[in-house]
């Protein structure tokens, strides 16, 4: 009852009225307002459930992976790596810290560590990468719920516009025949009156 005062008083005042986009129907600017909150909150709420119910499915090698993997694919644990090489590559290739070295060029030791981050990085990336797939997929299986949802609410509404035209059609054919009569009804008064 509330929505129906609001656009009845934004016909009232068209100067604070807008279209609806897609329709001709007039709503206050504070209308758009509030629905465009109301479903910013749902999705909200939605995405909250997706993440709580992901949260609790997933163990904690799952979720150590998922942070193993997301460091692994920042530009954090890219600077990080980058000068941990430098430092390896300075403290074994300089001449007045031979005595330190313990890796001399070509760096046998270096290159079996990177084979070895690489060996198990990959597929910690893999496992996470296979569980952020699974979710996105789920997340694709609501999207679609919920687009079907809507589709048969507007093929609902629309059955319903059409519905309610039809009956102002009808309506307005009655109105017509029943002005009609009342003008037949009008001139014979007329003639009675003349007579």
């Amino acid at each position: 009852m509330k929505e129906v005062n609001n656009i009845e008083g934004a016909l009232d005042n068209p100067e604070e009225a807008s279209l609806f986009e897609g329709f001709d129907i007039a709503i206050q600017k504070r209308d758009i307002q509030r629905i465009d909150r109301l479903v910013d909150d749902y999705e909200k709420s939605i995405l909250n459930r997706l993440e709580e119910d992901y949260t609790s499915r997933t163990t904690y090698p799952d979720r150590l992976a998922d942070r193993i993997a997301q460091f692994g694919g920042s530009w954090k644990f890219i600077i990080y790596f980058g000068l941990f090489l430098a430092a390896w590559i300075v403290w074994n290739g300089l001449l007045w810290t031979k005595s330190f070295h313990f890796d001399e060029p070509p760096f046998i030791l270096l290159n079996l560590c990177l084979s070895f981050l690489a060996a198990f990085q990959a597929p910690v990336i893999m496992m996470s990468q296979n569980r952020q797939a699974a979710r996105d997929k789920h997340e694709s299986v609501i999207d679609f719920a919920i687009n079907y949802k809507a589709e048969l609410e507007i093929d609902d509404m629309q059955s319903h516009l059409h519905r309610i035209e039809t009956d102002g059609k009808k309506n307005m054919e009655q109105v017509k025949a029943e002005f009609s009569q009342i003008r037949q009804i009008l001139e014979s008064i007329e003639t009675r009156l003349e007579k």
